[in-house]
């Protein structure tokens, strides 16, 4: 009998699999890639919301986390992960210069902003205003670390790549058995593809549909993240990634015109030079109502969890909520209840 059966493999899969890696734990990975928000996300963790200058929730205590995290996933896979890129706010105006100031003497967020305002230097680019930095950013290969894990578990037969069919998933007192496979525990990390499941499907799950598209500008030359109305974010080889969107409507990993079209005209906005577009790519990112992920014990059976929600921020939350629900699970620790889905039993369970 396995310790776990891990349903999903986004980076809350992948980030309970590796608590439960780095604990001694059995466990085998059950996926069918249907869900893309964490394949096509951009990758960056930064731990201020740049539209209105705040902290991120628990953004010191989840950078204090994240960081080792993805470093041991390097140093055992051996992978580059981490690039340390800096973020850039663009200022639209002397007011706004004004507020970050404001902002960057709280103390709170000291530590993230730059005092200095940073003066446009490339001429391809509109930001008459100058720049604001942010500290304690950069960006995880998103690529390589799915790639990078998942040969991994294929490696050691640790993953089945199939669609989880619950006509096959029963619940027997203190373990699960799917097909063949029988475990003590099971978690439920599968992105959007919760509202399927029968036993969490309750929770209010929003799901917010993102896209980015990819472009080659070989005179842009930039090395930093800009973010203005939309983000510009280096890969290298005069390729950006450009995005995200936010669709609540389109529930589709479909990529329209219609978001290219609006991302685009943000760009157009921000640089002025030549580029070909060379990919464009959507996922639905699962939100949440009150913008918390969702992780915990089902109400009525034991050995079922879930982790999920962790929205557009999930690099930094992923490493510090799947070590929260692993202590849940075997050491009883109790979760904090602004994540816990305890929250919404009373409301929502029925």
């Amino acid at each position: 009998m396995l310790d776990y059966l891990v349903v999903g493999f986004g980076l809350a899969g992948v980030s309970f699999c590796e608590q439960l890696k780095n604990k001694g734990k059995t466990f085998k990975v059950i996926s069918d890639d249907s869900q893309k928000a964490s394949q096509v996300a951009g990758g960056f963790y930064n731990p201020v919301i740049l539209k209105r200058f705040t902290l991120a929730w628990l953004a010191k205590e989840q950078l204090e986390i994240a960081i080792p995290f993805y470093t041991r996933i390097e140093e055992r896979l051996d992978i580059k992960l981490i690039s340390k890129i800096p973020v850039l706010r663009r200022f639209a105006s002397i007011e706004e210069q004004n507020l970050w100031f404001e902002a960057a003497d709280k103390p709170q967020l000291k530590p993230f902003l730059s005092l200095e305002i940073h003066q446009n230097k490339n001429e391809y680019i509109d930001a008459p205003f100058g720049y604001g930095e942010v500290f304690h950013t950069g960006k995880i290969d998103t690529d390589k670390l799915l790639s990078g894990y998942k040969a991994y578990l294929l490696q050691k037969d640790m993953l089945r790549q199939e669609h989880f069919d619950f006509s096959y998933f029963k619940v027997d007192g203190g373990s699960v058995t799917y097909k063949t496979i029988k475990a003590r525990k099971i978690v439920f990390a599968e992105g959007y593809g919760l509202k399927q499941n029968p036993y969490f499907n309750y929770l209010p799950l929003v799901g917010t549909k993102g896209e980015y598209v990819t472009i080659k500008a070989p005179d842009l030359k930039e090395n930093n993240s800009i973010k203005s109305s939309v983000f510009c974010i280096p890969l290298g080889n005069d390729t950006y990634k450009i995005g995200a969107n936010y669709e609540r409507n389109d529930k589709t990993n479909d990529p329209t015109e219609k978001a290219k079209t609006e991302i685009l005209k943000k760009l157009d906005a921000l640089i002025h030079c030549k580029y070909e577009i060379i990919d464009h790519v959507a996922g639905v990112r699962p939100t949440v109502v009150d913008r918390r992920p969702l992780v915990g014990r089902h109400p009525e059976y034991e050995n079922l969890y879930v982790l999920n929600g962790f929205g557009s921020r999930g690099f930094l939350i992923a490493p510090y909520v799947s070590e929260q629900l692993f202590e849940l699970v075997e050491a009883q620790n109790p979760l904090p209840h602004e994540v816990d889905i305890s929250r919404f039993t009373k409301k929502w369970f029925k």
